[in-house]
C-alpha cells in the first residue's frame, strides 16, 4: 500500500487541493458510463432508465441470484463510476449476487434532491422481486454516505431496512468538521479536505450541509440495518468513521468496523493485498 502513496500524492491529491482547482474539477463535463464490455461478457447485464437516470442490473449468468445488493459508487458526488467499482460489482455477481447500480446525477448539474428519489425507486423495484432480508445496500466514499443517509429515510418512506449496510470509507460529514481531521490529513496521500468541502457544497445545492441526508453522521442510528464499515488509517474519513462507531455503540446500533493499518481511502477497491482481502470479505458478507 505504501508504494502507491507517492502516486496518489502526485496524481490525485493536487486536483482538489485548493478551492480553485476543485471548482475546475467540478465543472468538468460529466458522462454516464456504460458497464464495461468485460462485465457484459461475464454476467447478465440489463440497463434501463429510472426517473431519468441510468440504472444497471448485473446478475450472475446461468443461475438464480441468491442475494441482492444496491451499490452506490463514490467520487465526491462529482465523478463518474470507475472501473474499480465495476470490478467489485463483478466479484459480487460471481458470488451469486444480483447488483443494482443506479448512476445518480452528479454535481453541479444535480444534487442530493434527485439522488434520493432515484435510490428509493430502485430499492422499491428490487423489493418487488426480492425480500429485504436478502438485500444489502453498499457504497464507497460519497456513495457510502449516500447509502447511510438513504437507510435513515426508509422508515419515513414506509420501506423495510435491508439485511445490512456495507460502507467503504464513507463520507459521513459533508463539512469535514471533525477536529481530528487535520492531523489525519497529513498522512492521507489522496484526499484534500479543502476541495472536498467545495464539492460537498455543490452537492448540497444550497441546502444546509449538516442535514442528515447530506451528513448522515448527524442522523438517527437506531432502527437501522447492521452496519459493516471499512476504513484505512491513512485517510481523512477515519475520524468520522470512529465517531460513527462510538455513536452507534451508545445507541445500541449494531456496527462492525474494520480499520486497516496503513491503508488509504476506499482500499477495498485497490488491487493490493489488503484491498483484495477486504474485497473478499465484502463479497463473503454480501453473498453469505
Amino acid at each position: 500500500m505504501r508504494l502507491l502513496e507517492p502516486l496518489f500524492r502526485l496524481r490525485f491529491r493536487p486536483r482538489m487541493a485548493t478551492v480553485e482547482r476543485a471548482q475546475r474539477r467540478i465543472a468538468e463535463p460529466k458522462g454516464s458510463p456504460e458497464p464495461p464490455a468485460r462485465l457484459r461478457r461475464r454476467h447478465d447485464v440489463r440497463s434501463r432508465t429510472v426517473g431519468g437516470f441510468a440504472c444497471h442490473t448485473v446478475a450472475p449468468r446461468g443461475r438464480t441470484a441468491s442475494r441482492a445488493a444496491v451499490y452506490l459508487h463514490g467520487g465526491a458526488y462529482i465523478s463518474e463510476i470507475s472501473p474499480q467499482h465495476w470490478t467489485l460489482v463483478s466479484k459480487l455477481a460471481d458470488a451469486g449476487v444480483r447488483v443494482e447500480v443506479p448512476l445518480y446525477g452528479l454535481a453541479p448539474q444535480h444534487t442530493h434532491r434527485e439522488a434520493y428519489p432515484l435510490v428509493t425507486a430502485v430499492y422499491r423495484e428490487l423489493l418487488a422481486e426480492v425480500d429485504a432480508s436478502a438485500v444489502s445496500i453498499a457504497g464507497d466514499s460519497a456513495g457510502g454516505g449516500l447509502a447511510l443517509g438513504f437507510a435513515q429515510t426508509l422508515e419515513a418512506e414506509g420501506l423495510p431496512q435491508p439485511r445490512q449496510l456495507v460502507l467503504l470509507s464513507p463520507w459521513l460529514d459533508l463539512t469535514i468538521g471533525n477536529p481530528e481531521v487535520p492531523a489525519v490529513e497529513l498522512r492521507d496521500p489522496w484526499l484534500a479536505s479543502t476541495g472536498l468541502r467545495v464539492a460537498g457544497l455543490s452537492w448540497a445545492g444550497g441546502d444546509d450541509p449538516t442535514l442528515p441526508r447530506l451528513s448522515p453522521l448527524n442522523g438517527p442510528l437506531t432502527g437501522l440495518a447492521p452496519m459493516v464499515v471499512y476504513v484505512g488509517t491513512h485517510e481523512i474519513c477515519l475520524p468520522d468513521v470512529l465517531e460513527l462507531q462510538r455513536r452507534a455503540q451508545r445507541a445500541g446500533a449494531p456496527i462492525d468496523v474494520t480499520v486497516c493499518e496503513g491503508a488509504v481511502h476506499v482500499y477495498p477497491l485497490i488491487p493490493v493485498p489488503e484491498g483484495r482481502a477486504a474485497a473478499a470479505d465484502i463479497v463473503r458478507r454480501v453473498a453469505g
